[in-house]
């Protein structure tokens, strides 16, 4: 298990010490081995790569990239790129480590680009990306002047996929916790900024997710919310009947006017889209590196505009809105 001894420092600094007080506990339990068959694999995989020293790291690139071809012997690249692999699926990139190009499900850095112009400048930011996966987001974050970003996500293979880029990329700033939204402390009220992205549609209750990122938020702290949306007027709403897209967790895919609706019921102000754009196939697919199925698969072969349930094709919003 990572070193949290610095998270924990930060929180004392922020006053959030009690977040810290509860948050040994809930690592403990989400590293329990016993709890978890792959985690001591997992953990065995990333204690067995050495100490490289990366003095290339940029945080900026579509492609993270920490290290450089030339750092490692042939045999060592090898190796690791093995090591990496035994981690499959990636589903958020894409990075380049010491000149492994990891060619994730999803195009992360697209999104990103989507968003990058229209948030407030995160310099000296304390920021929070929910569901952050293995924490690509949370390094562009870092390498946009963050002071600290701690992304959480329940999915202990994401966790420790970014604990093997972090061991890479050195001491910095940035964690992944093995955590949801609920399990922090209620109006922790400790970020800057607050990231949920792709997680709107899979909670039973939006509104609830909405209220919980907004009690992680300071006084003026701002929200950037992505999630899946349909085109339609006030009040329109798919409920999907069974899955959508052959998921089954995807409960409220709201309209733009909805959305901002909710987000101003919740008590958010200064709420804007900035983006709407549809899924394509070159965002998210399989490659080498996840080849499970993936958005090629759950679209009808015959309508790209629909999902293999007859259901609108993903199309995704960005909102930005601000706590008063």
């Amino acid at each position: 298990m990572s070193d949290y001894q610095a998270l924990f420092h930060d929180l004392l600094e922020a006053k959030a010490d009690v977040w810290g007080a509860t948050l040994t506990r809930q690592l403990a339990d989400a590293f329990d081995t016993s709890k978890h068959g792959d985690l001591a694999k997992w953990q065995a995989v990333i204690d067995a790569i050495p100490d490289f020293q990366a003095n290339h790291k940029r945080l900026d690139a579509d492609a993270i990239e920490i290290g450089r071809t030339e750092d490692l012997p042939q045999q060592q690249r090898q190796s690791l790129e093995q090591q990496l692999q035994t981690l499959h699926p990636w589903r958020k990139g894409p990075y380049q480590l010491f000149g492994i190009p990891i060619d994730t499900e999803w195009r992360s850095d697209w999104k990103w680009q989507r968003l990058q112009d229209h948030i407030a400048p995160l310099s000296y930011r304390r920021v929070l990306d929910v569901g952050c996966g293995n924490g690509y987001h949370c390094w562009r974050m870092l390498g946009a002047g963050a002071k600290m970003v701690i992304g959480i996500d329940p999915m202990l293979l994401n966790v420790m996929q970014f604990q093997l880029i972090k061991k890479l990329h050195g001491t910095a700033p940035i964690y992944v916790l093995p955590l949801g939204i609920e399990d922090l402390p209620r109006d922790l009220q400790l970020f800057d900024t607050v990231f949920s992205m792709g997680v709107l549609y899979h909670r039973r209750s939006p509104i609830d997710h909405l209220l919980e990122l907004k009690g992680c938020l300071q006084t003026g702290g701002e929200l950037v919310l992505e999630t899946l949306v349909i085109d339609g007027d006030l009040g329109d709403t798919l409920i999907p009947k069974d899955r959508y897209a052959r998921m089954r967790n995807v409960w409220f895919l709201p309209s733009c006017p909805t959305l901002v609706s909710w987000l101003q019921r919740c008590g958010f102000v200064n709420v804007r889209v900035v983006d709407v754009t549809v899924t394509s196939v070159e965002e998210q697919r399989g490659t080498a590196w996840m080849r499970f199925h993936s958005l090629p698969d759950f679209l009808d072969p015959n309508n790209l505009q629909l999902t293999v349930e007859g259901l609108p094709a993903p199309k995704r919003a960005i909102v930005i809105a601000n706590n008063p």
